[in-house]
């Protein structure tokens, strides 16, 4: 009985170190956003699919409005699909270094009201959980934009086979950063109002 008690206090002890190690691993919220960057840089490592799964689900996190939701995500890591892209999105050319690649795309028929806008708002909010969880999983990324430009969208949905009603709202290259790209303090005291404009 005594070995039994030692043994499963032995193991609680490990899965808190496991715990802990992951915990140590993460950055806490503030610094994840203000060390959020735009990454244009990067080693040309792979990304594993278990943090393009913790990824997309911060991105699944988000608010959206009447909680409908309206987005969907294309999770590129083949090297040919990452730069068939990148040839025909003259401002994601990172994607030739990049370990793969978040479309997020939103479907404004699912979004309330029917409401085009209010799809992209939403997808909006998906995208930016996406590049804070890049961040605080220690990986780089960067929004390119699809919309609102038709030849970017074309070329994205040509290549993903993404149909015509679906709007590729961006392209996000995820990577391994190289260290030469550094956040911005873009805090501006005059930007802000107390109480009224």
């Amino acid at each position: 009985m005594k070995r039994i008690c030692i043994g499963f206090i032995m193991c609680l002890l490990m899965a808190g170190l496991v715990f802990a190690r992951e915990d140590a691993n993460m950055k806490d919220t503030f610094s994840v956003i203000h060390s959020r960057k735009s990454v244009r840089n990067f080693t040309g490592a792979k990304v594993s699919k278990a943090d393009l799964d913790k990824i997309i689900r911060a991105g699944m996190a988000a608010p959206s409005a009447v909680n409908m939701q309206p987005w969907s995500f294309v999770v590129v890591s083949e090297r040919k699909k990452l730069d068939e892209l990148a040839a025909g999105l003259p401002y994601a050319q990172m994607l030739f270094k990049a370990g793969a690649a978040i479309i997020v795309c939103t479907e404004p028929d699912k979004a309330y009201g029917k409401d085009k806008d209010l799809a992209v708002i939403d997808a909006s909010l998906a995208g930016e959980n996406i590049l804070l969880a890049i961040e605080a999983l220690g990986l780089g990324g960067v929004w390119t934009a699809g919309y609102p430009y038709e030849d970017r969208m074309s070329h994205v949905r040509t290549v993903l086979g993404i149909p015509q009603e679906v709007i590729p709202l961006n392209v996000i290259p995820v990577g391994v950063p190289t260290g030469a790209d550094r956040p911005k303090n873009k805090y501006k005291k005059e930007k802000i109002h107390w109480e009224q404009w």
